[in-house]
C-alpha cells in the first residue's frame, strides 16, 4: 500500500532544545522536543532517525526536509540549517527554511505579532498586518511597538502548534514551489568573540 504524500521531516535547534516532527499526508505521526543547552549537533540526526523509525519510515521515504532558520541561538541555527542542506543534497529532495515567526503564526488568522525571546530582556518581533509581514526587528521587551491583534509567543499567548510541527506543515505547503536553500535568519551580531580558526561558512 503506497504511503500518503507528502512525507516531511522537520527540525529546529534555534533555541535550547532539539525538536523534530514527521508529517505523513496531513497527519503528524511522530514528534519530540528534547531540552538541552548544548549537544544539538550530536543529537539531531539520531533523534530524526528515531522518529522516522517509530513511524515505520526512513530518510529515503522523505519528500522534503523543513528546518527552523531562526532567529535564535547562532550555533543552533547553523547546526540545523547545515543538517537540512546536507540531507537535501544527499537525498535529492528540497529543503525548506521556515522562520520562527511563521512557525509561531501558523493557526492564527488576521493581524498579530509574533515574538521570540532574545537575550538582555529583548524580543525578536515580527508584525503581521493580515497577510503582509513587516520586517522583523529586535526590541526591548518593555518597548513593543503598536500592533493589531494578539501577541503570539514570548510574553504573549501560546502558539497553536509546537515549533517543529508548524515547520513540517509549512514545509508541506511550500516544498513544491522551488524554495531557496535555507539560510540562517540573524537579527543581531553574535555575542561570542571570533574563533582563532574561522568556522565553516554556509554558502548562500
Amino acid at each position: 500500500m503506497p504511503l500518503p504524500s507528502p512525507i516531511i521531516l522537520a527540525f529546529d535547534t534555534s533555541a535550547a532544545c532539539c525538536a523534530a516532527a514527521v508529517l505523513v499526508g496531513d497527519q503528524i505521526v511522530a514528534q519530540a522536543e528534547e531540552h538541552m543547552a548544548k549537544g544539538q549537533a550530536e543529537r539531531l540526526i539520531g533523534l530524526c532517525q528515531e522518529l522516522l523509525q517509530s513511524a515505520g519510515l526512513n530518510f529515503k521515504n522523505l519528500s522534503a526536509v523543513g528546518v527552523g532558520i531562526g532567529p535564535g541561538n547562532f550555533t543552533g541555527i547553523r547546526i540545523s540549517v547545515s543538517a537540512a542542506r546536507g540531507l537535501a543534497l544527499g537525498l535529492g529532495i528540497p529543503a525548506v527554511g521556515v522562520s520562527g515567526f511563521d512557525a509561531l503564526r501558523l493557526g492564527t488568522s488576521g493581524p498579530c505579532a509574533c515574538a521570540i525571546a532574545a537575550r538582555r530582556d529583548q524580543l525578536y518581533l515580527e508584525v503581521f498586518d493580515g497577510e503582509v509581514a513587516q520586517k522583523p526587528i529586535l526590541v526591548p521587551a518593555d518597548e513593543l511597538p503598536e500592533f493589531k491583534g494578539p501577541l503570539v509567543g514570548a510574553t504573549g499567548q501560546a502558539p497553536r502548534h509546537q515549533g517543529a510541527v508548524s515547520i513540517a506543515r509549512l514545509t508541506a505547503e511550500r516544498y513544491q514551489h522551488t524554495p531557496p536553500r535555507p539560510a540562517p535568519l540573524y537579527l543581531r551580531p553574535a555575542d561570542a568573540a571570533p574563533a582563532r580558526d574561522a568556522p565553516p561558512v554556509i554558502l548562500p
